[in-house]
């Protein structure tokens, strides 16, 4: 292993950045919270990387990735708690009981049989941290800092697990419809009382049960909705961006044009993409 891959070179750099002395001032006044947020971002952009199959970039952003691990582990063994060693050392050994048909010898007949005893083996994990006073919920340790589709995702599993969930996407579409219905009324009711912070309540209330809703749709279907959303995205930014170009051939800006003219330009950029 050459000195540009050991992962002592990473520890060290780190080490020296949040030296009291000769380190960086913004890496020392950094704490776990204030770090936090830059974690979730990067694992966002591992994501994207992904997403676009860009290979020189998941190594960047992976990289990017490692040294938030690195960050924590630091600010860890600075207060006692635990260092970089420790956090791999739990990392393998969870991977390994967690996988005893790999390094155990245990027989698994299937995926599902694979899937219920990981399920027991982190329920077992948690009774064993918090002892008798664990949440014994089918719901337990489920991260309150997962965005919230994918913590709605993993609600919906959790609960189908025990046998809560719709045999099929058929009474999941009836239920989105039934749910819309309900974000129109809220609407209607908003509108005759504009100001009153109940109705605005109401209403947000009844858009979480709808996204709620399409997110169990999507489980349904097999579908990622953070995939599904992520192509929406970059489909709508795509012909967003062609409207502007046709736009500007034409000698207008975009931000210039009534609805209806900003209408027929994405009429244009949905045909042009069909051609």
């Amino acid at each position: 292993m050459t000195e540009s891959t050991d992962i002592h070179r990473i520890l060290a750099i780190m080490a020296r950045l949040r030296d009291p002395q000769g380190g960086c001032p913004w890496d020392r006044k950094q704490t776990f919270a204030t770090i936090a947020p830059y974690t979730v971002e990067e694992a966002y952009e591992v994501a994207d990387a992904i997403d676009r199959n860009d290979l020189d970039d998941l190594k960047d952003e992976l990289g990017d990735l490692l040294f938030q691990v690195v960050f924590h582990a630091r600010m860890a063994e600075e207060q006692g708690a635990f260092a970089f060693g420790d956090v791999v050392a739990a990392i393998s050994d969870k991977m390994e009981r967690r996988h005893p048909h790999v390094f155990a010898g245990m027989s698994i007949a299937d995926s599902d049989a694979l899937n219920a005893m990981w399920d027991a083996e982190k329920k077992k994990e948690r009774l064993a941290k918090l002892g008798v006073e664990a949440d014994a919920s089918a719901l337990a340790g489920i991260a309150r800092g997962l965005p919230e589709w994918q913590r709605a995702l993993k609600l919906q599993k959790k609960a189908a697990m025990v046998g809560f969930d719709w045999p099929g996407p058929a009474p999941v579409i009836d239920k989105l419809k039934e749910e819309l219905e309900e974000v129109r009324v809220e609407f209607e009711a908003r509108a005759a009382a504009p100001g009153d912070p109940a109705a605005q309540d109401r209403l947000e209330e009844e858009l979480g049960d709808l996204l709620f809703v399409a997110a169990n749709l999507a489980r349904h279907a097999k579908v990622d909705p953070g995939a599904a959303l992520r192509r929406a995205n970059h489909k709508f930014e795509r012909r967003f961006r062609a409207m502007e170009a046709m736009a500007a051939a034409d000698g207008m800006r975009l931000a210039d044009l009534p609805l209806d003219a900003q209408d027929r330009y994405w009429d244009r950029a949905k045909q042009q993409e069909s051609t």
